[in-house]
């Protein structure tokens, strides 16, 4: 009997096991959206080659790089949101040189073409935020040449070795925050660069070569007053989010985060809108602050105009300064 009825039992007891879980639905890429900002940093939502600048449109925010890794040429469409990183710091596009080396991060547009572009990062940046060197193990005074690892803090990461860093009359060189000499440079040394192509493959060659990190942070520093300056005189940009009679709504970005900070209710200011050039196409309208909040890197401020916002249009651009600047 027990041998008669085994395989009914198993049948049996197989209808109450619990049923292998459905795979979960594929999470959907997350696309830039014109009129908001959108970072997609997910798998296969970025990329982000080291490449040497080829041209700059500041009209347009367009241009064209080299992408190191095969020598093909790329052009990119910059969001007004973009991160510029310049010196180890905020920029923008007029800070960049033809020629300079770069991480490019690029997102799919409309047609699946990677041309977006959510941020430029100088070499400076690079290194000085993932606190990385070039560490000198050989010298070539002849060629003016010196071959490094390229490592963290304390060599506990090293990222790549027999790096060749070239030199030659436009090089700079920096310690102390002072001009310096290749001939200051010794074995053992800890180095950090700004450097260019030289149209094909991964050359490095110098046109900034700091010795220690107080000069770095000199150049840094001196950046971030340059930008300071340019957003209190041309204010800081955003999106419009929305405009109904006299209340604006605006999503201020990143780069314009010390004017935002300074921000609240009551407080007077101006704005206007903006072309995609992100240059005012109007003289500045007079508002009220009724409401600003900053979450992340970006702030959203609420304001009432003296006037009807019939200028502004959602997604479009626009600049906020103080009332006193």
């Amino acid at each position: 009997m027990k041998l008669r009825f085994a395989p009914l039992l198993a049948l049996f007891a197989a209808a109450f096991l619990p049923l292998p879980a459905a795979d979960a639905p594929a999470k959907p890429k997350l696309k830039i959206i014109p009129g908001q900002v959108i970072i997609p940093t997910g798998t296969g939502e970025m990329r982000r080659p080291w490449g040497e600048l080829i041209s700059l449109d500041l009209k347009t925010r367009t241009g064209k790089f080299r992408n190191e890794s095969d020598d093909s040429v790329m052009s990119f469409t910059v969001m007004p949101y973009a991160e510029l990183l310049h010196h180890a710091a905020n920029g923008d596009l007029q800070d960049f040189r033809v020629g300079e080396r770069a991480i490019f991060r690029l997102h799919e547009n409309e047609q699946g073409e990677w041309v977006w572009l959510t941020y430029i990062q100088d070499e400076m940046n690079m290194l000085n935020g993932h606190k990385e060197y070039f560490y000198v193990d050989k010298i070539d005074a002849a060629k003016r040449a010196l071959d490094c690892t390229w490592a963290n803090f304390d060599k506990s990461f090293i990222r790549m070795t027999n790096v060749l860093i070239e030199t030659d009359g436009e090089t700079r060189f920096w310690k102390a925050g002072a001009p310096a000499k290749f001939s200051d440079i010794k074995v053992g040394d800890k180095l950090r660069t700004k450097t260019h192509g030289a149209g094909q493959g991964k050359r490095r060659i110098a046109w900034e070569v700091f010795l220690d990190d107080e000069s770095l942070l000199k150049f840094q520093a001196e950046q971030k007053a340059v930008h300071t300056a340019r957003i209190l005189k041309e204010g800081a940009p955003g999106y419009v989010d929305a405009v109904s009679g006299t209340e604006l709504k605006l999503t201020l970005f990143n780069e314009g985060g010390d004017l935002a900070k300074q921000l609240k209710t009551g407080q007077l200011v101006r704005v206007a809108p903006a072309g995609a050039d992100r240059k005012p196409v109007a003289p500045p309208f007079s508002g009220t602050i009724t409401a600003a909040a900053t979450k992340g890197r970006e702030t959203k401020v609420t304001l009432t105009l003296g006037t009807s916002g019939a200028k502004f249009q959602p997604t479009g651009l626009a600049r906020l300064w103080r009332a006193e600047q």
